[in-house]
């Protein structure tokens, strides 16, 4: 362990002991969190936030300063979890643990479930008040929008990111519904065709909007504008998602 103040280990005993000697036995995504199946039943739940990336690199690489958990697994490489900030927790759980896991259980149904309907997902949309990109990121809505992914969404749905939920109509409902899995998907296909084993690298100059203010939209070459509100950078365009930006 580098830097063990993003690590939470329930396990009864010492970490570094009991982690060793398990097989990793897969990686499942639930919403924002990653989890990393090891044998025996144990489990590392993975919230990277903001900043929390892994990296899988050969064992002699150099390590870099933001590494705060090394893996050394017995094919000759690392898996290492890296993160600048520190705002990311990975926790070692047991199965039977799972639920003890800080917003893990709070989450709504993964944003690519192919379970639910226009009506589910509308009256999901009915329980949040406010503006719509906030919702969008309030993993209990959905889980696994996260501020940049808002951006593009709201974007292709052409809608403006601070309209209240409950102005939207019928019509713009729609187009976010659909946009969410289009959106997505397209970025899930451009990641896996672009990153290879580099994983921790993060790419997002394929965006539309989201980094991109000052630049020309896509759509109809207007200025992208870029707002910081609610803590948080929203890049849209003007032109293709009007709107007001009101505070009371």
């Amino acid at each position: 362990m580098l830097k063990p103040t993003v690590l939470r280990s329930l396990a009864e005993g010492d970490f570094a002991s009991d982690v060793v000697g398990r097989r990793l036995e897969g990686f499942r995504r639930l919403g924002k969190f990653l989890l990393i199946e090891l044998s025996d039943g144990y489990l590392m739940a993975i919230n990277p936030m903001l900043t929390g990336a892994l990296q899988y690199c050969p064992a002699t690489e150099r390590v870099l300063k933001k590494a705060c958990l090394r893996f050394s697994l017995d094919n000759g490489r690392d898996l290492r979890y890296l993160d600048d900030k520190q705002m990311g927790m990975v926790y070692y759980v047991s199965q039977h643990q799972l639920k003890e896991v800080p917003r893990l259980s709070e989450q709504g149904p993964d944003v690519l479930s192919n379970d639910l309907t226009f009506d589910q997902f509308k009256e999901r949309l009915r329980r949040f008040q406010g503006e719509i990109k906030g919702i969008l990121t309030r993993g209990a809505f959905l889980a696994g929008i996260g501020n940049a992914y808002s951006d593009e969404v709201l974007f292709d749905a052409g809608i403006y990111p601070f309209r209240k939920r409950a102005s939207l109509s019928e019509e713009e409902l729609a187009r976010l519904y659909q946009g969410i899995p289009r959106v997505l998907e397209n970025a899930i296909g451009v990641l896996r065709s672009r990153m290879g084993e580099e994983i921790h690298v993060k790419i997002r100059d394929f965006l539309q909007v989201h980094g991109k203010g000052g630049q020309p939209c896509p759509r109809c070459g207007n200025k992208i504008s870029s707002i910081t509100a609610n803590q948080r950078i929203t890049n849209y365009c003007r032109h293709c998602q009007p709107g007001l930006l009101v505070r009371n």
